[in-house]
């Protein structure tokens, strides 16, 4: 009698060992490490984060694996595959930071054109420009050239087309980099809603408070090194303390007795009225505090303003 084989499990979205990457300075004779043997691992219907510094390693993180530069060493898969294949590619989309288009042509025609370079035609193509231009919300922007796009326009056209295909992988590198306040807020919704859509997202950002909204779990990196990775959850408990949280009913009377217990090591109130959790740091405070020990290696505990 045969044994049944356990179950195999999915792979990761996106994988790295011991990725690194390193550019030879000739004139310098030295050797700039761009990322250094970074371990990473990215489930499926994940919205990741990649923070850091500029130079820090983001850009090039993402573009080993997206296939576009070849690592000096350690492998890169997507969704094990090798980067570069046919096939992983065609499961990918890739939003770059300053994303060129032809400034001619308008909305659809843009998502037209590349739709046709991806393989996607006919009636299929049609549809899925009406549905793209509907998610990114440019219904009143379609037939206006490009060139009369705001930088917020462009992003989100940008958006489009890189999910013309219908992947299931997105890489997005600074996509709120130079909009204002209102785009930045429509592209964080977009990046909610393609999760909602099980889509996986990687993306780089600066603005930590978006990154902090919109993230499953995030890695900083500081000089070409991952410093820091986890779940928002886990990074920005803090150990250090206990806070109580009270409900709303609670009235003035019943606090000041709560002291008054806490002082005798007893407590009123009843469970409903209290509740025991770890204070919280903001990703701000948690980048910065990482970012400053990373250049200052003596700041072990800098303060957090």
């Amino acid at each position: 009698m045969m044994e049944s084989s356990a179950p195999v499990a999915a792979p990761f979205a996106a994988e790295t060992v011991g990725l690194t990457k390193r550019y030879p300075l000739t004139w310098k004779r030295k050797v700039l490490v761009a990322l250094d043997r970074l371990d990473l691992q990215v489930r499926p219907g994940e919205v990741f984060g990649l923070l850091g510094p500029n130079g820090s390693g983001k850009s090039t993180t993402i573009k080993l694996l997206l296939g576009l530069i070849t690592p000096s060493e350690g492998e890169a898969r997507i969704f094990g595959l090798p980067p570069e294949s046919l096939e992983a590619r065609r499961r990918v989309g890739f939003l770059p930071e300053n994303p060129y288009f032809y400034g001619f042509l308008n909305g659809d025609e843009t998502l037209r054109f590349y739709g046709k370079i991806c393989g996607v035609t006919g009636a299929k193509l049609e549809k899925k420009i009406e549905d793209l231009i509907e998610l990114v919300g440019l219904q009143n922007g379609r037939e206006r050239p490009l060139r009369s796009y705001s930088k917020g326009m462009l992003q989100r056209i940008g958006l489009a087309q890189a999910l013309i295909h219908d992947p299931d992988l997105l890489f997005l590198d600074e996509p709120t980099a130079g909009v204002d306040p209102l785009g930045s807020s429509q592209i964080r919704d977009l990046i909610l809603q393609l999760k909602k859509m099980g889509k996986t997202v990687i993306f780089s950002s600066h603005l930590l408070e978006q990154v902090q909204e919109v993230a499953d779990r995030v890695a900083i990196f500081s000089l070409g090194k991952k410093v820091l990775e986890g779940s928002l959850e886990s990074l920005l408990t803090q150990n250090e303390g206990t806070q109580i949280n009270l409900s709303a009913d609670v009235s003035p009377e019943q606090q000041a007795r709560l002291v008054d217990a806490l002082k005798q090591a007893g407590i009123e109130g009843g469970a409903e009225a209290i509740r025991f959790t770890r204070p919280h740091l903001s990703l701000e405070q948690l980048y910065l505090r990482t970012v400053q020990t990373q250049a200052d290696p003596r700041a072990k505990n800098p303060p957090v303003q």
